[in-house]
């Protein structure tokens, strides 16, 4: 039996996680489920899948789900907050970590996975765009496994020889494409931007995801991101990194290679897929996703992206190339831009811009460690707050 934590149990990730965790009772156990809010989802889950720990952000609400748990699930202890997500992270009995908390939240649970040596499944990429260089030194230094979860980079991963750990020229690779929906915006008339609600920027046209995410993909910052990650990730300098538009979702990413080869993942878009071939790589099992009918399918499309339409994935290139606290810098800002539209105290036009300004005026040092990328985060977050106060001004 397997051991496997889930960081961000109730979001989409992780009950897509639980998902196939169930069709496979006989190779997986679920030894820790951790939200930040969601106190009913994590109970039913704690109820069916019996897990040893579950964590809550908030210390009341933990005792609130502790309380409930005594009578339906007496055998799962309740911890609350940071040490709470610690202990989820590095539980001995933990083979693997779905790390799938959103955001910068993230990032010092699934580091502290990684301090562990454990096996990570990596699908809050923001741990890798806020801190990529020291993220890897300490995948390296502690013999951890990190297995992409994001369906781009996983799909890369697929079309590997075998996993970089000395950048692509040494394995024959030219060049990664990542594809985009291109979102719900992607025919929308430009000049409608500043009108755009949450409720249609959430409206993806191929993927269930929650709010955050949705909005960095009508946006493409979420590609962005992706971008970042893989420049990490993979050893990849910013030209060796594509994107195109591929409306279908169905080619979820591209290697080619120096020969002229060029070898692409596609799948259904179902996030059930990669979360399943990271839990059993190098095997392979069942994700309950129905295969591809390539005679249905007709055409799949590809086009470049539009800068003027999409500026954030020109920014997320931008603080490549910038290095450094940049791409802290990058993610921050986005993430207060997001949160502020999302409460409809911001336009969906305005994001760009808040993220442009804060790179502008904030990237720029070299972060030596951790506390000064988490510094450089808080700085940006209180810059990024006073901007939109004074946009709402």
């Amino acid at each position: 039996m397997i051991g496997v934590s889930l960081l961000g149990a109730t979001g989409s990730i992780g009950c897509n996680t639980l998902d196939v965790i169930s069709q496979h009772p006989d190779r997986y156990r679920v030894v820790a489920l951790t939200a930040r809010t969601n106190l009913t989802r994590l109970r039913s889950q704690c109820e069916c899948y019996r897990p040893q720990i579950a964590v809550l952000a908030d210390a009341d609400s933990a005792r609130a789900l502790a309380r409930q748990l005594r009578i339906t699930a007496p055998e799962v202890t309740v911890l609350a907050g940071a040490e709470g997500l610690q202990a989820a992270a590095t539980h001995p009995d933990a083979d693997q970590v779905m790390a799938a908390i959103v955001g910068a939240a993230g990032l010092m649970p699934t580091l502290a996975a990684v301090q562990a040596g454990k096996r990570v499944l990596l699908a809050n990429k923001e741990a890798l765009v806020m801190a990529g260089d020291l993220f890897m030194q300490a995948v390296r230094q502690h013999r951890a496994t990190v297995l992409p979860i994001d369906s781009e980079h996983n799909a890369i991963f697929q079309c590997l020889p075998r996993p970089i750990t000395a950048g692509l020229a040494p394995q024959g690779v030219r060049q990664i494409t990542l594809t985009a929906s291109g979102g719900p915006f992607l025919h929308r008339p430009q000049h409608t931007f500043a009108t755009i609600t949450p409720a249609e920027a959430c409206a993806h046209p191929k993927w269930q995801m929650g709010k955050k995410i949705s909005v960095d993909s009508a946006s493409l910052m979420n590609k962005g991101l992706e971008v970042i990650e893989a420049h990490y990730l993979f050893q990849a300098s910013a030209d060796q990194i594509q994107v195109v538009i591929h409306p279908q979702s169905i080619v979820h990413s591209l290697v080619t290679y120096a020969d002229g080869s060029v070898l692409a993942q596609l799948s259904n878009p179902d996030m059930r897929t990669p979360i399943a071939h990271a839990l059993a790589w190098p095997e392979r099992h069942t994700a309950g996703v129905t295969a591809l009918d390539l005679p249905a399918l007709a055409r799949l499309e590809f086009a470049e992206p539009d800068p003027t339409r999409f500026p954030c994935l020109a920014l997320a290139y931008a603080a490549i190339a910038a290095a450094g606290d940049a791409p802290a810098v990058l993610n921050a800002a986005n993430e207060v831009a997001v949160s502020h539209f999302l409460q409809h105290r911001l336009s969906f036009s305005a994001i760009p811009d808040i993220i442009e300004t804060c790179l502008t005026r904030l990237a720029g040092s070299v972060s030596a460690s951790l506390g000064d990328l988490l510094e450089t985060d808080q700085r940006t977050r209180r810059y990024a707050e006073q901007y939109v106060a004074r946009l709402s001004g």
